[in-house]
């Protein structure tokens, strides 16, 4: 092994505690195995020195200090909007093949019963395990919740729970839950905003950003001071991980479940005195460096307090990747204006943003999940049911004949004409009749929103599947007068 020649450290002055190289010499003399040596040249810069911005502090201390009375109305409402939509993918989930399969797996490890699974009566798992499997379950129909703030994140499904988790054990009541979410979606949003190619490198979000979000939802729900919040929001970003190449696999929908997790566990440990870098996200091989190729690290504290991010949030009225979800809208309206059957099609063109069909560009998907992520699927079967359900993208879907047909005559085109919640739908009909339908904004963004009986109805319908009715009208009750419930105890006893 090739050891430093200490003759030439002798100059050297080396700051341990800030944890940089102060002054050195040039270069370095390495003794080699035979005896000999080599010269290695340095630019005297130790690459995780401190870079002295303080971005990832003020980031902290803001986040850990947020109060519910803070808080503008729109974004506590929101907070309740964005709890009940997921609790009803979550209850969906539950009874996914994937799910049952994970709840098997950490059954067969062992897992200490601390808090309860969603959809699972009488199931508790361990304080990291539960948020595993709740945060699979949210994720696994990609029906989730979705910000669109200049990056696609699930926020909701990576945070809520490492939020109920903590809140079920603690005792913690609803403004506690309220104010743990609008510090994730801060924290998230705002590092994502700040690294523009992460998406780019072939990244999860939901699995890098959103330990980001679970790991200062956790810190404030655990009510850390700002320099705790710090060292569990590094221990965080260390364990962050998720990789698109997952799309279509059960996986993917692991990696919301992990970011729940990480962020209990970092929150946990920062509690207990780990520590962990002071400037994880802007130093020089910090998070936003080693996950994208290009930073803009003034996202990270511009306008902090002035406008809450998590009323940005959108929602999903289709079962499937979003940036297909205006593809959808059109192909549903174009299959209603030409009333023309699938048979009876002759051309089918699909005009979406590039972005499109570089994440959804499946085209002959193989199972339901991977139908999620196929734009010829997605606009056969909703042209075909007028629907984008669940039931949409299922195994059986994803191979029905008439739904294999017409997808073999759709054209997918690119248009850098089109923003990413815009597209239109041309058919031509084989008597020669054209029908075109151009969507302007998708349902469910901000600019076309899904209203608050939507976000109830299809809480309701997803609830189904796993609760009474009645029981899950408890639910809804609850989480809309959320800043009342005194003990998150008696929620999760609802949906448990």
């Amino acid at each position: 092994m090739a050891t430093i020649n200490r003759r030439h450290l002798l100059g050297a002055n080396i700051a341990l505690a800030s944890g940089s190289i102060l002054s050195t010499n040039k270069s370095f003399a390495n003794e080699q195995p035979n005896g000999e040596t080599s010269t290695v040249t340095t630019d005297g810069k130790y690459g995780a020195g401190n870079t002295g911005l303080g971005l990832s502090s003020r980031l902290s201390e803001f986040t850990s200090s947020i109060q519910f009375n803070q808080l503008s109305h729109e974004a506590v409402h929101e907070a309740k909007r964005a709890t009940l939509d997921w609790l009803g993918c979550a209850l969906i989930g539950s009874r996914h093949p994937t799910s049952l399969s994970l709840v098997k797996t950490l059954h067969s490890i062992g897992s200490y019963p601390a808090v309860r699974v969603i959809g699972h009566p009488g199931l508790k798992l361990s304080l990291l395990d539960a948020p595993v499997v709740n945060g699979q379950m949210g994720h696994i129909l990609d029906f989730d919740d979705t910000h669109l703030g200049g990056v696609i994140l699930h926020t909701s499904t990576a945070t809520m729970p490492a939020l109920l988790a903590i809140g079920e054990q603690k005792k913690l009541n609803g403004k506690d839950l309220i104010v743990g979410l609008v510090a994730a979606f801060e924290g998230a949003i705002r590092t994502g905003q700040a690294m523009p190619n992460h998406h780019r490198g072939g990244w999860h979000l939901t699995g890098t950003l959103g330990t980001v979000a679970a790991s200062l939802g956790a810190s404030r729900m655990m009510s850390l001071d700002a320099k705790s919040t710090l060292m569990a929001l590094g221990i965080g970003c260390t364990q962050a991980a998720g990789m698109q190449q997952n799309r279509g696999s059960d996986c993917k929908s692991l990696h919301a479940g992990k970011s729940a997790y990480h962020g209990v566990l970092a929150g946990t440990l920062a509690a207990n005195g780990i520590n962990s870098s002071p400037e994880i996200l802007e130093g020089n091989l910090g998070f936003t460096r080693v996950y994208s190729t290009t930073q803009n690290l003034d996202s990270l504290t511009k306008d902090l307090g002035q406008e809450w991010l998590i009323t940005k949030n959108g929602y999903k009225p289709y079962s499937c990747g979003v940036v297909l979800h205006p593809l959808i809208d059109a192909c549903i309206a174009v299959s209603q204006k030409s009333q023309v059957p699938a048979t009876e099609v002759a051309k089918f063109e699909v005009f979406v943003h590039p972005a499109v069909i570089r994440i959804t560009g499946v085209d002959k998907p193989g199972s339901g999940l991977m139908s999620k992520f196929s734009a010829n699927h997605a606009a056969a079967v909703s042209y075909i049911d007028r629907a984008g359900g669940v039931p949409e993208f299922t195994n059986e879907k994803s191979q029905d004949p008439r739904v294999v047909g017409l997808r073999q005559l759709i054209s997918i085109q690119a248009s850098s004409q089109l923003n990413l919640d815009q597209a239109i739908a041309r058919v031509t009909a084989k008597s020669g009749a054209q029908f075109e339908v151009t969507i302007e904004h998708a349902k469910g963004t901000v600019q076309n929103p899904m209203s608050d009986a939507d976000i109830e109805l299809k809480f309701m319908q997803n609830a189904k599947s796993t609760l009474s009715q009645a029981k899950a009208r408890r639910i809804a009750e609850v989480v809309w007068n959320l800043e009342n419930l005194v003990d998150i105890n008696i929620l999760a006893k609802e949906y448990s």
